[in-house]
């Protein structure tokens, strides 16, 4: 006995195309993008590695394509002949406080930006972005001209006070994510339940806030101790950062393997930072790191 499904017709197969076919531009565009961040990242850090370790005894030129002799002495030199263990000092002590100041003066305005509606909120949200878009020296020049006149002579106090205003902005987006991650059902029962402001903070703010407040503090941090124009202006010649000493290599008295050891003290705890807090955000919830921001 014969069944209908042994004599239905058999659609034909079509026919199945080669794996190299299928996934040529896929694993093309994986080659360009990997080839640009070689060109953008693994080859400046790798020059700059090489040209810090160049002896100075010798001369690096064509058509050598590695230092003919390596040596720390450059590193020893900088470290001995310049201010850049005060450098190191004034930056790492500057650029956590501006990072702790400005996340406490960007709270407030992002907690009303989240969580209230008023008129010309827009604006005001536009207006907090202007320090992005004015030329760092004009704000340096600014910022050095209304200190003066204020009457505040302290360097590191004046570059402190230049520096969270300049980087409020990052903090107060970041910061206004944060808060519109916040659930307010888990504050209301948190509320009914009896909870202390203090243990409702705990619960509902805080696993919402903690990703946005390390963000915060990790990205103002950087862009403080990287930044030249206010530390400049209104630090020299008493309040010298290490882009003060790494913009002093770039100048007419340009030594590129001194200035390589600067960029890479500059730049390596940076990147160690910021690889940190990719790590940290990956492993935070993703409903409330708030991926948006």
């Amino acid at each position: 006995m014969v069944s209908l499904s042994d004599t239905a017709p058999v659609a034909p197969r079509r026919p199945r195309r080669p794996a190299f076919r299928r996934f040529t531009i896929s694993n093309m565009l994986i080659a360009i993008l990997l080839l640009v961040c070689v060109i953008w990242l693994v080859v400046p850090f790798g020059m700059a590695v090489l040209w810090s370790l160049l002896d100075p005894s010798v001369r690096w030129e064509y058509p050598d394509v590695l230092p003919p002799a390596l040596s720390f002495a450059r590193w020893i030199e900088v470290w001995n002949t310049t201010s850049l263990p005060m450098a190191l000092r004034n930056s790492y002590i500057l650029a956590p406080t501006v990072a702790v100041t400005t996340l406490i003066l960007a709270s407030p305005t992002a907690y009303a930006f989240a969580r209230h509606d008023f008129p010309g909120k827009g604006a005001a949200q536009v207006l907090t972005l202007l320090p992005l878009v004015i030329p760092g020296f004009v704000l340096a020049i600014f910022f050095s001209a209304l200190i003066f006149s204020l009457g505040i002579y302290s360097r590191f106090l004046s570059i402190l006070l230049a520096h969270s205003v300049l980087f409020l902005p990052y903090a107060i987006r970041l910061m206004t994510v944060a808060f519109s991650n916040v659930r307010l059902d888990l504050v209301d029962a948190a509320r009914d339940l009896g909870a202390s402001p203090w243990a409702r903070f705990r619960v509902a703010y805080w696993p919402a806030l903690a990703p946005g407040i390390l963000a915060s503090l990790i990205i103002v941090f950087i862009q403080s101790i990287e930044e030249f124009a206010v530390a400049f202006v209104v630090g020299a010649p008493n309040f010298t950062t290490i882009p003060s000493i790494l913009y002093s290599y770039l100048g007419y008295n340009f030594v590129r393997p001194n200035a390589a050891v600067v960029s890479l003290v500059l730049v390596i705890p940076n990147v160690l930072l910021m690889l940190g807090l990719e790590r940290l955000l990956k492993s935070a919830n993703p409903a409330q790191t708030g991926v948006k921001g």
